[in-house]
């Protein structure tokens, strides 16, 4: 989507509101297995003294697998978006973006703050006890029958205990 800039760029201290959705196209991250609609994000854009900032938030619901026990859940990811508008740009700050003439490309914006917003590891929940090594069952459903599992090094020792 371009959001054409052209009423507040002469204009310290306007601002103008902008709401968009972001493609999910290309948006592939391992644990998330599908976008429960797509990313909404509302914010503005206002000229401070004129130099132009992005502000907003965008918020995706998505279903995830969890990176230790392999369940789906609902996640709901909300971003921060903060942004300044150049003229130039000599690619070292990933906060900034080109104006195009009066206008910006506000999805690359709303999916840069999205990708380096995303979390490493997707979680179930923050105590989530993964599977078992050994049989492979949820802990989170509870112990499985398992026993503990004794360091080889220790075995001829074990065989006292037996005794």
């Amino acid at each position: 989507m371009r959001l054409n800039l052209r009423e507040i760029i002469g204009n310290p201290g306007a601002a103008l509101p902008f709401e968009a959705e972001l493609d999910t196209d290309g948006l592939d991250f391992p644990a998330v297995r599908a976008y429960v609609g797509k990313p909404r994000a509302v914010g503005r854009v206002t000229n401070e003294a004129g130099v132009l900032k992005l502000t907003g938030e965008l918020t995706a619901d998505m279903l995830c697998v969890c990176d230790r026990c392999g369940t789906e859940f609902d996640s709901r990811k909300t971003t921060a978006l903060h942004a300044t508008l150049v003229d130039e740009d000599d690619g070292e700050n990933p906060e900034l973006f080109l104006l195009e003439g009066t206008e910006i490309d506000l999805d690359e914006i709303l999916r840069t703050n999205f990708v380096l917003d995303m979390e490493s590891k997707f979680l179930c929940r923050e105590d989530c006890k993964g599977l078992c090594p050994r049989c492979g069952k949820n802990l989170n459903l509870g112990p499985c029958g398992c026993g503990k599992e004794i360091d080889p090094r220790f075995a001829v020792l074990e065989q006292l205990l037996d005794k």
